[in-house]
């Protein structure tokens, strides 16, 4: 087997980097510090390596730098004149581009205060000075490589999202587009010899076909979204400061609307406490359609389903209880993404997102999603919110 191997030149000087140090080549990392003889120092021992360095003497100059070059890793000290680290991480958390770049503090006063408010800013790791040459490769290598796992996950997670799609995505859209059609061409094409009543029933046939479309789009494009928020810790992250103050009333209604859609607005019982809860008033919104959805849908007419708001241990409890046919722990084992339980059997609707959708926003959020399921002993959905944080 032949060896691959390239030459690298730097300060004059030649040396041969062979396969094994490839991915290093392809790497560039900003190395910002305010004293030249340690950036010579760190420039020196990464090019060494196969890294691509950039170097920036303060703060201010790092940060043009990190948005002109985007660099795979960011090696900053902590304190320096006008713009030290700290600024310097916030100021590339806060952009889109550069929020993402792995950022390695370096200083000579590793304290736990210090340390704990870089990582509150986003700082993946700390290097004490001095260091050592093994403790400043080690450092690199740990964060490049957690990066480069990251990007293999959020890539494969996209690329099992397409598989998905290609295969459900046509076949769930064109069940009720179907529909859509071909009362739209009788309606079209003999309207006159129509009664009343059945024009009526064919308009609404359209409608409920026009609304199951409409859900099946809006649930694809949330589980993007979600998908996508997930493999970015940073956005993930942002989530979990939104609040809803009051949240009794909108799960009521919320729930109300999916009752009316199927006539069972009479079945619901509730049993909320004003709990705030630490999720936007949208996104609980999209937890309570689905869940009541689900909680009808699989339960007969004319029997309970109840929805409880309660303080829990550590935060909130959300909980959908119905007396429905209730799952076996296969079918509970099996949930995922464009899976639904027994679809040659209940002929369901939809891509089978609702509940994967639910339990991946709750987590998002810091939460839990549980269930409890017996057959023909109903289901209960367990949605369990972590306290929200009080601000100061």
């Amino acid at each position: 087997m032949r060896s691959s191997c390239v030459v690298s030149r730097h300060r004059g000087k030649v040396r041969t980097i062979t396969a094994a140090d490839d991915y290093r080549l392809m790497k560039k990392i900003l190395v910002i510090d305010d004293e030249e003889w340690l950036r010579e120092m760190v420039h020196l021992a990464l090019d060494q390596k196969g890294f691509a360095v950039i170097e920036a003497e303060d703060g201010a100059q790092g940060i043009e730098l990190a948005r002109e070059q985007l660099p795979d890793l960011v090696l900053c000290d902590v304190n320096m004149q006008h713009v030290d680290g700290y600024l310097t991480l916030s100021s590339l958390r806060a952009e889109p581009r550069t929020a993402a770049i792995p950022f390695i503090l370096m200083t000579g006063l590793a304290d736990n205060a210090g340390m704990r408010h870089g990582m509150e800013l986003g700082a993946d790791d700390y290097l004490p000075k001095p260091f050592t040459l093994d403790a400043l490769y080690a450092a690199v290598d740990a964060r490049l490589k957690k990066a480069q796992t990251m990007r293999e996950e959020a890539e494969k997670m996209l690329a099992d999202l397409r598989d998905n799609i290609s295969m459900m995505l046509p076949h769930e859209m064109r069940t009720p587009l179907n529909g859509i059609l071909a009362f739209g061409e009788i309606l079209a094409e003999d309207a006159a010899s129509l009664s009343p009543e059945e024009v009526a029933e064919m308009g609404k046939g359209i409608y409920d076909s026009g609304r199951r479309l409409e859900r099946l789009i809006e649930n694809f494009l949330i589980y993007a979204q979600i998908e996508m928020l997930g493999s970015d810790p940073q956005k993930a992250g942002s989530l979990r400061k939104s609040q809803t103050a009051a949240p009794a009333g909108i799960i009521q209604a919320k729930a109300r609307d999916e009752a009316q859609e199927v006539g069972r607005v009479g079945d619901l019982r509730f049993q909320c406490s004003e709990k705030p809860l630490p999720i936007s008033e949208d996104y609980l919104r999209k937890i309570v359609a689905e869940l009541t959805s689900n909680a009808l849908k699989f339960s007969p007419p004319n029997t309970q389903v109840s929805i409880l708001l309660e303080p829990a241990e550590g935060g909130t409890l959300l909980s959908f209880q119905d007396n429905g046919r209730g799952f076996s722990p296969e079918h509970l084992a099996k949930i995922g993404a464009y899976m639904q339980f027994e679809r040659r059997i209940q002929e369901q609707q939809g891509l089978g997102l609702g509940l994967v959708i639910a339990k991946r926003l709750t987590e998002l959020h810091g939460g839990n999603l549980t269930i409890q399921s017996f057959p023909g002993k109903g289901t209960k959905v367990m949605v369990h919110f972590p306290a929200v944080m009080q601000n100061g």
